[in-house]
Parts: C-alpha cells; structure tokens; sequence
C-alpha cells in the first residue's frame, strides 16, 4: 500500500500550482478588481458569490461558506479524495508524488479499514447475485416488482437479498475465503457487523430473509447495509451496526446517488426509509435521502448543507409527523445560519412518499413540495397551539414560546427577520424582543448549555447582520457568543477573530506575537484555533502561505472558522500597520479576561452576605471596588 505523502511536497506543490488556473479549467472565471469571481459550483446561484484570491491562493463562496485552497477545490470539484486530488495537481505541475512510510500504527488501521471495504463490497455482490439465481428469490422478486421497481433501479441501488437461514453469508464467505482462511475471514465478517456470535463461539448471519440495501459512502463504497424483512422476523428494518466505516449518526441514504444524478444539487429532499428514495429515483425525483433509522441529528444537517442551500423535510401529515417535525426543528435552529434555507411537507394523513408517488405520479408529487412549509412558519404554527393571540395575556404567551426557539439561530439576518415577524404578529416592539432574545442567549451561554453545532467542511454562510449586537466585555475577547464559539465568526468580529484573520494574511507574525498567557483559560473553538495557528507557524521551519494554513485544517471543525476569516475580515495592507493591531489585540484580549476574572470575583464576593465574609475577602472586595471606581476609561 502507498505510504504517506510528505507535508513538504504538499506545501510545494500549494505554492507552485495556481489555483486561478486549477479552478478556471472548472469553472469559468472573471477577472473582479484584484481577484476573480463566478457562481459557486458548489450551490445553485445566479448572482456570482464565488471569489479566487490570487494572491493567497484560496477560494471562498460567500453564499454557502464553502472555501479552502487549490487541492481542497479539486477534492470537492471532482468528488474525489487528497491522495487523488494531489496526484491531479503533480500533474498540472509536470510532477511525481513521492511517497513515506506511515506510522505502523496507522499503516495497520488504514490496511484494515481497506479490508473491510473490500469484504463489504464482496457482501454486496453476494447479495445481488442471491436476488437473481438463490431458489428463493421469488419471494424478494414479487416484494420489489409489487413497490413498483424497475430491474433498473436495483441495479442502480445495488439492492440485494439475504435468503432464510442461518449462515447463508458465512458459508459462502468461508468458499471464497480458501484454506486457512475461514477464521479470519469469519473475524472480518464480525467486524463489519455482518455475522453475530453466540455464547458457544459459534456464528449466524446478522440479515435473513430480507431485502438488502447497501449503504454507500460519499465515495461510493459499500460501508453498511439495510435489510427490509420479507417473513415475520422484527424489526421491520434492520441496519448494521457501528463499525470502524459506518457511524450512522452522519451517513445518510441515497446521498451518493443523488450527487450522481444532479450535478448541483439545488435542494435535497430528507425522506424516513430506503423505500422512499428508490421510489421517489423510480419517479424521476433525484434528490432524495433518508437517515439509517435514526432522527435527524446536527451531523445530518450539516453534511446535507454541505451540497446545498436548501432541504425539504417530508413528513406523514398525522400526529406522529408534527412530533417527528417539532424535533427536528429545534435541531435544525442552530444550523441555519444565513443562506440556508429548511421547509417541511406534511403529505396527507396515511401517505408516505413511496406510497403518493406511486398512485399520483410525480407531477403531484412536485406540486405537493411547491407547498412546504418554510421552517419559520411551522415554528410560528408550533408556539401557537392553544393560544389564542386575540388577547394580550396570548400575544405574550405566544411571544414567550417563540423567543427560545429563536434565541437558538446564530445572529444574523434570518433571525432578524424572523423576530420582525414576531412583532408584526403581536405588536411588539421589534427592539423589545431583541433584547428578551440576547438576554436568553446570554443565559444559556452563561450556563453553556447551548445545542453545539458541527461545522462541515466548507464551513458556516456567514452574513454580518445589519446591526451589530452588544456582548459583554469577556464574550468580546472569546469569542463565545450565543450559541457557540463557531457562530461568532459569522456576526461578530471580535477581538479573537480579529487575531486569527491576521495572521492568516500575514502567518509569518506568529514568529514574534506574545500569546496572552491567560487565554489558555479560555475554551470556545476560536481561542482553541488561535493558540493552535500559532504553535503550528512558529513549529514549521520554512515560510507558512495562507493556503498552506487552510488546507491543514481542510475537512475540519475549524476549517469554517478559517475560511470565514480569511474572506469577511480584510486586514490593513500595509504590513507595519497590521502587525502592530496584531499584537495590540493581543493585549487587548490579555486585558478583558483578566477584567472578566475581577467581575467574576466581584459577582461571587457580592452574593455573599457580608456577615458571613471574613475580613480579609471584605477588604479584598473593598479594595477591587475602589479600584474599578479610579480607574481611568
């Protein structure tokens, strides 16, 4: 197996390769003042939102937060991995990839994880052959012929069957396995969820009898599976478990077949089961997915917002639906950052998808999705079950069931919208409501109890909201706003932000900063970045380019905050200028925590009654005040 490639070759290859030339092989560019700029390929648009920084060699869409350098671009371009995607770049620059040998460590887990993508990928073959010649396919037949699939569409899906019995699949893995083999083979087997043992060290086959639905990854390989029941067995739906390839909290359904099909995906449409979305492909409606027999989670939403702006949520129209809808809602309200869109279609009452396609077809099929809800109506129909908004007493009640929902989206212009429309609908003051709604955010955040939000890899849409909010002393030098850390990079730049795009316009800074000591104190994710942006410059011995910095980080959490600094915060372009506000907010970050830590120890000094203070906590809370009072501001 190839070994690693060598970070040196890779920041070469960065700074040799330009990246106006990769992306305009791609996409087409136009030349916009310093840099160039056209529509995302990443999301549907048609104002331009797309910008390429020759001069830094990064890209950044302004629309969807999606950005990185020359080789992030062409993983994502060409749906393709980094080994790949540097092979595509030596290329272009008339270069071999060189190659060292990993740690034995991870040597041992990529050989096999390899192995289990191997064995499943043999699984999958297995079970598609049962379908076409195992004596009792008929049965599996007759099920996908009466949901109305074509031959095609199992073919497409890799749909399979795994007839009744035992140990079917362990039989025939032990054929192919040879001698000496079956042990192992068995063992990998385990692994991959695929057999279970028994007390007695003997083994029998996870699926039986049912109808087989790979699972597939982004690349298309095989790393689960689903099996739909044809006899009496329960549950209905069975899926593989975790494995070392397959963590169902952040796969979802069809996703790899709906990029095939749709070269940009302007909406996904998230469905409940496997059947939904071979049904709905069947009808010609391309763009569904489903979860693995999970709610949905952050991890879902994040990685649909990762191919595109939009998602139609579609539910069943009873009770169970709304529920169902409710909690995915309160999920939702973190990730929706400016940009991103969510609406909710509830079909009728006894209707799922696959069902209404088949008996109405597609044309109503789409004219039911032309009439989703978008996510602030349902939030508005939810807070207002049982209230009556004729009275006063209801306006208010109504107001205090919406404003922790909408607490919940990171600041910026949808959530203003929304709170405009609160007001509108009870006539409150717009101002009034604003406030109620920071003074819940700050409760949360005082308590960090706020709903994490994962970043994909692209990274949060991040518009400035039209008025700049009010935050205390220390969540301006954190960064640690509302929700979390990650949003503040999206409304605010504060101090800590401020830091990070600096030095990622000018890294060699990182050489001679004095990092304040008592920021290691602090935990949101942009001190985090900044202490480690640092460390990372000041450990390279060679000179750091911006795009080196963006594409260490590609693919992680911090990736978003990263491309949102790089593009929506421009530093001074004179480099004296900027590397003295460099360290200016340094010290100035230095200065609000430690006056956060005086108000801490004030806070708790004051809630004390003053008999139960010993005299030297009295003469220290005496002494803080008179300091505080001759202060000079």
């Amino acid at each position: 197996m190839a070994g690693l490639i060598p970070r040196q070759f890779i920041d070469d290859l960065i700074e040799r390769v330009d990246i106006v030339e990769v992306i305009d092989r791609r996409v087409t560019l136009k030349k916009s003042g310093r840099n160039y700029s056209a529509c995302c390929p990443f999301h549907d648009e048609k104002t331009p939102s797309f910008s390429v920084n020759p001069d830094k060699q990064f890209f950044y869409c302004f629309g969807c937060g999606a950005g990185g350098n020359s080789i992030g671009f062409v993983m994502d371009y060409d749906n393709i991995d980094f080994p790949a995607a540097v092979e595509v770049l030596a290329g272009i620059a008339g270069l071999e990839v060189p190659r060292e040998e990993a740690s034995p460590e991870k040597t041992r887990q990529r050989q096999q994880n390899q192995s289990l993508y191997d064995l499943l990928a043999w699984t999958a073959r297995h079970f598609q052959q049962q379908l076409r010649q195992h004596p009792q396919r008929q049965q599996a037949v007759d099920y996908l012929k009466q949901r109305g699939l074509s031959g095609e569409i199992a073919r497409d899906f890799g749909i399979g069957y795994a007839p009744p019995g035992w140990d079917n699949l362990l039989v025939a893995s032990a054929e192919t396995s040879g001698n000496g083999g079956e042990n192992t083979r068995r063992q990998q087997l385990e692994l991959a969820g695929m057999v279970i043992e028994k007390d007695n060290r003997d083994y029998y086959d996870r699926f039986r009898e049912r109808v087989m639905f790979p699972i597939r990854d982004n690349r298309g390989r095989v790393i689960a599976f689903g099996g739909r029941v044809l006899g009496d067995d329960k549950p209905k739906y069975l899926n593989s478990p975790e494995t070392a390839v397959f963590h169902k909290q952040r796969e979802l359904y069809g996703l790899y077949e709906a990029r095939r099909a749709n070269r940009q995906l302007d909406h996904l449409l998230l469905v409940e089961g496997y059947m939904d979305v071979v049904s709905l492909v069947q009808y010609g409606i391309t763009q569904a997915v489903a979860t693995l027999g999970t709610a949905s989670s952050i991890f879902h939403l994040e990685k649909i917002f990762r191919h595109t702006s939009k998602l139609i949520v579609c539910f069943d129209g009873d009770a169970a639906g709304k529920k169902a809808a409710q909690r995915l809602l309160k999920t939702a309200l973190p990730t929706l950052r400016d940009g991103r869109e969510i609406c909710f279609l509830f079909l009728p009452e006894g209707e799922d998808p696959d069902s209404f396609v088949r008996q109405q077809g597609k044309p109503a099929f789409l004219r039911q999705l032309e009439q989703a809800k978008p996510l602030e109506s349902l939030l508005f129909e939810l807070a207002a079950e049982g209230v009556s908004l004729d009275s006063g007493a209801g306006k208010a009640k109504f107001s205090q069931r919406c404003l922790p929902l909408i607490s919940q989206l990171p600041e910026g212009v949808f959530q203003q919208l929304i709170l405009r429309q609160l007001a509108e609908k009870t006539g409150a003051d717009a101002t009034l409501l604003e406030n109620q709604c920071q003074q819940i955010q700050a409760r949360h955040t005082a308590r960090g109890d706020m709903q994490p939000v994962v970043q994909n890899k692209h990274g949060a849409t991040a518009q400035t909201a039209p008025q700049q909010r009010a935050a205390p002393a220390a969540n301006n030098a954190t960064g640690n706003t509302s929700h979390t850390a990650v949003h503040a990079t999206g409304t605010e730049k504060t101090p800590i932000v401020w830091a990070i795009a600096l030095l990622l316009h000018y890294p060699d800074f990182a050489k001679s900063v004095r990092l304040p000591d008592n920021l290691a104190a602090v935990t949101s994710a942009e001190a985090q970045l900044l202490r480690q942006l640092i460390h990372y410059i000041q450990a390279q011995p060679q000179r750091v380019m911006t795009a080196t910095l963006l594409g260490h980080w590609y693919g992680t959490d911090e990736a978003a905050i990263l491309n949102h600094c790089a593009n929506r915060h421009q530093p001074p372009e004179d480099e004296a200028v900027a590397q003295r506000e460099l360290q200016e907010t340094l010290d100035n970050i230095a200065r609000q925590l430690e006056q956060h830590k005086v108000n801490q120890l004030i806070a708790a000094l004051g809630q004390r009654p003053s008999t139960e203070l010993n005299e030297q906590a009295r003469e220290q809370l005496k002494a803080i005040s008179q300091a505080k009072r001759h202060k000079p501001h």
